[in-house]
């Protein structure tokens, strides 16, 4: 099993939980090794040198040994040692961490087959609500996306008196994001500066240079700055080219070590053949407080509606992949005529869901959702969900379309919108829930 994740999502932690939890099993403490391999020591010595010592140290006994590998992506072809373990060592049972794994090159070993890779998103906003010990992120269990297109106007009514009590604790997710520690960081402040120094200093500077070999650490920097000006944006490699004064395969390359990192998501267009390769991509940061923390913004984001309703469709998006990708789902966005677009579309299960993101003032009416309602109608979709700021800015809207007939959008408040998605994390997964 290999959990990979950014940085502080927590890796480490759920290594820990297992171990605890074997030992509670009664499994003898002498067949559980954990090491961390960004040990200097450890780097040097090898994955073999270490279980060597290990084993002069800690006779086995029967039974199964576990191996615990945090970070392996700095332990020399891994890869193939993990092969072989899995291969030829059948007693033993092999969970890895890796916050930057090396993209796949040519003879590096798979692990299809071998191993299993969890992705590890940072925390959704119920799981921060969790950890700060809020009382009130309880959300009835009957209750899903998809609920809200058959809700009565009295659960809707108590939902929105009870939404007044998210909107808070939302805006705090928004600036310290989905890393655990910084949820119970002394402010805003020292949570972004935390992060910050991960992700300059650590992520980009270091992990970039020792795993990836990037000697041009400088333009690396200034790319990823220029995403966190444009987060959720287009990505128009023509004029980031011309504005960053860089090649068109070092971007292209860069942006695959980002998203390697798990730094970045990248979406291609909804569609097929030429509309798909011709077509711009979208990015979007992987959590909603790295753009505010690398920009030094602190809570004066909360003052520019640009950058608040970036942060906003970024945590959003981020939760809806979290949540949907177990159920199978794809992710792309869509762009029309007149640059009409939408912001993101998931494809699951022979479904087609579209979501619109609407953070700011004022209810949201069909002459606002041009987009959605020509994807709805191009498309002959039935049903789409937009995402809206006020808590009581929610409902069915009936979307008029260019054919004669109406679609159905639910309109989600951000805060509940989230705090949804990321029960379903959580949960079993469940088609009927969106």
């Amino acid at each position: 099993m290999l959990l990979t994740g950014a940085r502080r999502v927590g890796k480490t932690t759920l290594l820990l939980q297992l171990i605890d939890s074997l030992l509670n099993q009664g499994t003898p403490s002498q067949n559980i090794l954990y090491v961390s391999l960004d040990h200097p020591l450890l780097k040097l010595a090898g994955l073999e040198a270490t279980l060597a010592v290990w084993r002069e140290l800690e006779p086995p006994l029967s039974g199964t040994e576990h191996l615990f590998l945090d970070e392996i992506q700095f332990a020399h072809d891994w890869q193939v040692w993990v092969k072989h373990q899995v291969d030829f060592q059948k007693h033993r049972r092999i969970a890895m961490t890796g916050s930057a794994i090396p993209l796949a090159r040519e003879k590096q070993e798979s692990g299809v087959g071998r191993w299993l890779t969890i992705s590890v998103p940072t925390v959704s906003f119920y799981e921060f609500q969790l950890i700060k010990g809020l009382a009130h992120v309880a959300v009835p269990k009957n209750l899903s996306l998809r609920a809200f297109f058959d809700l009565s106007p009295q659960r809707l009514a108590a939902f929105e008196t009870a939404g007044q009590s998210w909107a808070s604790p939302f805006v705090e997710y928004l600036l310290r994001g989905g890393f655990p520690e910084n949820a119970l960081a002394a402010s805003v402040e020292v949570a972004q500066k935390l992060l910050r120094e991960d992700i300059i200093d650590k992520i980009l500077k270091r992990d970039m240079t020792a795993l990836f070999g990037v000697r041009r650490v400088i333009e690396l920097e200034r790319l990823f700055l220029y995403l966190c000006m444009h987060d959720g944006g287009l990505l128009h490699y023509p004029s980031l080219c011309s504005n960053l004064e860089m090649k068109r395969p070092t971007v292209i390359n860069f942006m695959d070590l980002l998203e390697a990192a798990h730094l970045v998501h990248r979406l291609r267009p909804f569609g097929y053949g030429k509309e798909v390769l011709r077509g711009s991509e979208k990015v979007y940061l992987a959590d909603p407080a790295i753009a505010p923390s690398v920009m030094l913004k602190g809570r004066r984001m909360l003052e520019d509606g640009a950058a608040l309703g970036a942060g906003v469709e970024a945590a959003f998006f981020k939760h809806a992949k979290s949540a949907l990708s177990r159920l199978g789902a794809t992710f792309s966005f869509w762009r029309g005529s007149q640059d009409r677009e939408v912001d993101f579309i998931a494809e699951m299960g022979g479904r087609v869901i579209p979501f619109e993101v609407k953070y700011r003032a004022g209810h949201t009416g069909a002459g606002d959702l041009k987009g959605l309602a020509d994807f709805c109608s191009t498309r002959d979709v039935k049903r789409g969900y937009v995402i809206t700021r006020s808590i009581d800015d929610c409902g069915v809207l009936d979307l008029p379309l260019s054919s004669g007939a109406v679609a159905k959008v639910a309109k989600v408040p951000a805060p509940l919108a989230c705090l949804l998605l990321g029960m379903m994390e959580v949960d079993p997964p469940d088609t009927s829930m969106v």
